[in-house]
Formats: structure tokens, sequence, C-alpha cells
């Protein structure tokens, strides 16, 4: 029997460009190729129990017998994982939308320029929401933002602070723990020291460079850090405000308490920072 298996496929070398190959090489067989450069000690003496290739409709339906085992429940964890609805508008105009990639081939360059269209749309909306000039596309989850903007805020000190080594970043301790987890990891390997404790304890001296708040808080908490951030920029420090999007339609956004760098969750996931251009030694003005 035929069979439509994905190996059929590739365009790979033909019988007669192996010989060919080998020939040039100096080896009789592709077998004597493997032996002369891979060491028996590294090599499996069995053939790999990976079973007969499959077709492409058989890959499927097996696919479909797996996923119908899956549960679906209701997500409770909160702290950044929540359930959404993709509204149907959404899925249509942009999901669905061929117009982001057509009428170009897949193989061809031009189709980047829809997806470019669609980041440039999805920042302006991050910049409007978070009162903020600036927005990138993107970084993968919300540690790996949070640990950006720490270290953007490390490389960001002023001469005066690296001079009498100011190393400290605080994390309020309503932070969601993931993310605390990400930056400490990040800040081991820099010599950055992160200090995570109550925001309202903060003593707020000149050793730290930087601070970390989330609003909403873990705990679905919202508070008015605006003379906070004051007082910290005031003695050097940048400021980074994790929010969630949806918030920010109906709450004051961090841009407009004077914060450096917002990160927020979208519906698909993704975080995107924004962030103002940032005033420090090598003269960039915010």
């Amino acid at each position: 029997m035929i069979r439509n298996n994905f190996i059929k496929r590739h365009n790979g070398p033909t019988a007669s460009d192996a010989e060919k190959m080998l020939k040039v090489i100096g080896v009789k067989s592709q077998e004597q190729l493997v032996d002369e450069i891979i060491a028996p000690e590294i090599r499996l003496p069995k053939p790999l129990n990976i079973g007969e290739g499959m077709s492409e409709y058989e890959v499927i339906s097996h696919l479909k017998a797996i996923g119908a085992k899956n549960k679906q429940f209701r997500t409770y964890i909160g702290l950044g994982y929540y359930n959404t609805i993709t509204p149907g508008v959404i899925m249509r105009n942009i999901l669905e939308n061929p117009g982001w990639y057509t009428s170009y081939t897949p193989y061809q360059a031009e189709i980047s320029q829809g997806r470019l269209e669609a980041l440039l749309n999805f920042q302006t909306v991050i910049s409007d929401l978070t009162a903020m000039p600036l927005a990138n596309a993107s970084l993968l989850d919300e540690g790996t933002a949070a640990a950006e903007a720490m270290l953007m805020f490390w490389h960001a000190r002023s001469r005066a602070q690296v001079k009498a080594g100011v190393k400290k970043f605080f994390v309020a301790n309503d932070v969601f723990p993931q993310s605390i987890e990400v930056i400490k990891t990040r800040a081991h390997f820099q010599g950055i020291e992160v200090v995570v404790d109550d925001v309202n304890k903060f003593d707020c001296s000149e050793e730290y460079f930087g601070v970390l708040l989330q609003c909403p808080n873990q705990f679905g908490e919202i508070a008015d850090n605006r003379a906070k951030v004051a007082d910290w920029k005031a003695k050097g420090m940048q400021v980074a405000v994790a929010a969630d999007l949806l918030s920010l339609t109906l709450i004051t956004p961090p841009g407009e308490w004077g914060a450096d760098v917002v990160l927020g969750r979208s519906a698909d996931g993704i975080w995107r920072p924004s962030c103002r251009l940032l005033r420090h030694h090598r003269g960039l003005q915010a």
C-alpha cells in the first residue's frame, strides 16, 4: 500500500546523489560514515522504537484522539492566569483575517508586513492604556518582562550610582510569585541584590536603583502609589509597574504616576512592556 507519509514530502538527496557524496568523502556507505565520526560510547546499539511512520490523516486522527482525553476545568489559580473570552470581532478581523498575509504566498517575505501592521496596532493600544509613549512587541511572559525591566534599570544607572556601587532592586512582596522567582534568578548572575518586602516598609534609601510594583497586586488590591513613585524618582530610582491591561480601562494608568516601565497581560498571554526613554549617563532624555 502506498502511503502519503510526511517523509515523502521532503526534497532530500536521491540515491545517486548520496552515492556521489559518499564517494567524495571517501566512504562506502552511510553506516561507515556514522561509524567513523560518532564514538561508539554515545551510540545506541539498537534502532529506536518509534514505530512505523504515519500519513497526515493518521497523525491528525491520532492527535485528536489524544486531545479528546483532556478535561476542561475552570481556572482558579489567578496570579495572572485567568480565563479569557476572545470577542468574535477580534477572531474574525485579526486571527482569521487573510488580509494580514494575502495576496502574498506564504514563502514571500512580504507576509511580515501584515504581521507588522497587527503588532503596530497592538502597540498603539498598549501605549494608550498604559499612558506611556513607547511600547514594544514583545517579551515572553510577565516574569521575563519584569526581569528585563530590572536589567534595563541596572544598565541605566547614573554614573554616580555605578561609582557608589548601587546594586539593590526592591520588589513589593505582593508581586506575582512567579515573577519574583524569575527576577531573583536573573539578578543572581548580574550581581544584583533583590529585596522583597512590604512596600509600606520600604526605607527608600539611595542604595536602590529600581523598584517593581504590581497593580492590581496578587490579592486584587489597587493602591495609589503616585506619592511614593515621586519620592523614589526624586532619589534617582527607576520604577516599574506590572499591571493588568483590562484594569487600566478603569483605573489610573501607571504612566500617569510617573512610572518608567509598565508591563501588562493581554488575552494572548504575552506580556508587552511599555516604557519611557530613560534619563541616564548615556544622555537619553525622558
